[in-house]
């Protein structure tokens, strides 16, 4: 990584998005669009610096932070906020091959900025490999989000959950809170002052070195059979 490369968020990027906020508006936006230019260069510098870091000990398949970066562009067709841009700086790195399942995100927005990881919107398949998994031992899951490192960190598992059991499973079940979860997400928030301090980039990297286990156990669970057997067609 180039040791000039600027790792930290400058002021002027939380600044950018508030006068954004308040000037929600394609004229607004096009006559700053030299502002917008700068600032998104000094957030994709980030990103690569992160990137780089997340690569000391995982194998990520994003090629760039600039390829991690989200589009400020909202899409409004079906919303009825017809606010053109997002207010937030946003992206997200991808693991590579079929083996390494969770994603990681970061969210940078002025009162609202954090890091997070998981299973946004798993699939029918995936829910239910995971569920099974759980009910038939709860322990290992448990370990992890119980673990000093996963509280101090996350807090505690987040995501949308079911009011009642999901169809296949018992209400008496000793798993139930943890087979209600529709989502599996693992959010840390950080203030305004956090983002912009020079030990962000350590923070945020760290944040994502600690969503391992985690992944690890997951990935173990949508990769493999009963039997340990990974499944084919993965690779």
């Amino acid at each position: 990584m180039d040791s000039k490369m600027p790792t930290n968020i400058p002021a002027s990027s939380l600044d950018f998005l508030k006068q954004l906020k308040e000037n929600n508006n394609r004229e607004w936006f096009n006559d700053n669009k030299d502002l917008y230019l700068k600032e998104y260069d000094a957030i994709e510098k980030f990103a690569e610096s992160l990137l780089q870091e997340l690569r000391n000990h995982d194998v990520i398949e994003t090629v760039s932070g600039k390829k991690s970066l989200h589009r400020i562009y909202r899409d409004t067709r079906f919303s009825k906020d017809k606010t053109p841009y997002k207010t937030n700086w946003s992206g997200g790195f991808k693991r590579a091959t079929a083996l390494r399942r969770g994603g990681y995100y970061f969210h940078i927005e002025p009162g609202n900025s954090f890091i997070a990881g998981g299973f946004w919107a798993p699939n029918t398949e995936d829910i239910k490999r995971i569920r099974e998994d759980i009910s038939f031992d709860p322990e290992p899951l448990r370990k992890i989000i119980n673990s000093k490192s996963f509280v101090k960190t996350f807090g505690s598992l987040q995501g949308e959950q079911l009011k009642k059991a999901p169809k296949g499973f018992d209400t008496t079940d000793e798993a139930i809170d943890l087979l209600r979860y529709k989502q599996f997400l693992l959010i840390r928030k950080f203030a305004d002052a956090e983002v912009l301090s020079s030990s962000f980039l350590k923070e945020a990297d760290q944040t994502f070195k600690n969503m391992r286990p985690f992944f690890d156990y997951m990935s173990e669970v949508l990769t493999t059979d009963a039997n340990g057997e990974q499944l084919p067609g993965l690779s």
